[in-house]
């Protein structure tokens, strides 16, 4: 299991696709799967950890990060801030390495196109998850040249970025349904989640909240990219009480605010490829309004789990019909589809048939 390493697996609080890799490897593991999990420090995993980098990238020491590019009088060497591609690199020769050397039937990527490279100087099949990573353009050229190579899609709507791969299974992403305990139970407030991105809509949430006449909580995290659309379209509405910004959470400090919302927003502005939001709130017994894009329909049944809009009009005309949505329907909708069990029995299947051809049998 070849993981991103912007973060830890799993990551305390943003993460989704060291989270993924996290939920794969613990449920391979728990049936009977030997597994190697190539990741960065401070990883967690049942699997066998190889440790590629000392510090996951987001949290590398700021002291390190802090110093100036300059010439060393002493030794004549350019130094400075770490460059965070060699160290990448440096990540996938690793896992390459141990997989030229040991006894692996496959490696499973989920590094955008970067350990394509390296998919026909090993022995064993090398299938990568894309995470939605097609939608960059600038990444197409890699795709092209490696197409042939096995692909698995996180949803239906992703394979629209780059519909001449090599598709070989759409499997869903999956959660730990222990972290977000079912509650039929729910307050008077609705919740986002999320990065505060223009594509992600926290402003179009704020204003659907404000129209329907609901308090709204604001959970995500705030990159510095991002800091003047937040200082101009959510900062002015904050009063503590309407509206609440409540911070970056951990997964165990977001899960009760699921439980408790009346709805989660999703207002996108994009073709997101998933939507682990939404499932965490569903998993939570909580109906999610979401607007009809990227993979969000695929999620959200319209009129049983939540709404879709398309407008945010249309979004506080849907609110007072959140309360004819059963949450043990919402519940049930990701045991069935989004849970760790059932994504990666999705993934064991794509190990197998690419093994089985791998070795000259049948897929």
């Amino acid at each position: 299991m070849l993981a991103p390493v912007s973060w830890p697996v799993p990551p305390e609080s943003y993460g989704p696709w060291e989270q993924v890799c996290a939920n794969i490897c613990e449920e391979l593991v728990r049936l009977g799967h030997k597994v190697t999990l190539f990741a960065a420090a401070g990883s967690h995993t049942s699997a066998r950890l190889v440790a590629t980098v000392p510090h996951p990238f987001s949290l590398w020491p700021e002291e390190e990060l802090r110093r100036t590019q300059q010439f060393d009088p002493e030794t004549g060497l350019l130094v400075g801030p770490p460059d965070f591609r060699v160290l990448e690199q440096n990540h996938i020769a690793t896992c390459m390495e141990w997989v030229r050397d040991g006894d692996f039937d496959i490696v499973h990527s989920h590094l955008h196109v970067h350990a394509l490279v390296f998919s026909r100087l090993i022995d064993c099949p090398l299938v990568s998850t894309l995470h939605g990573s097609a939608w960059v353009r600038g990444m197409h050229g890699v795709l092209d040249r490696y197409k042939d190579m096995p692909f698995v899609s996180i949803s239906n709507a992703e394979r629209r970025f780059k519909p001449d791969l090599n598709y070989v299974a759409t499997v869903y992403n999956g959660i730990d349904l222990s972290l977000y305990e079912f509650c039929a139970d729910k307050d008077d407030y609705l919740l986002f989640s999320g990065r505060f991105a223009p594509e992600k809509g926290a402003a179009d949430a704020v204003q659907i909240a404000l129209r329907a006449g609901m308090p709204l909580k604001l959970a995500g995290m705030i990159e510095p990219v991002y800091q003047d659309y937040y200082d101009d379209q959510i900062k002015p509405h904050l009063d503590g009480r309407n509206v609440e910004y409540v911070g970056l959470l951990t997964q165990k400090e977001l899960a009760p605010l699921y439980q408790k919302a009346r709805a989660v927003l999703c207002p996108i502005h994009w073709a997101e490829p998933f939507g682990l939001v939404g499932v965490e709130a569903l998993a939570c017994g909580t109906p999610v309004l979401a607007a009809p894009k990227g993979a969000l329909p695929e999620i959200v049944e319209h009129g049983r789990t939540g709404f879709l809009f398309d407008s945010i009009d249309q979004a506080v005309e849907q609110i007072p019909r959140i309360a004819d949505i059963d949450p043990a329907d919402c519940r049930r909708r990701v045991e069935q589809h989004f849970s760790a069990p059932a994504m990666t029995a999705g993934y064991v299947s794509v190990y197998e048939k690419l093994t089985q051809t791998a070795a000259g049998g049948k897929p």
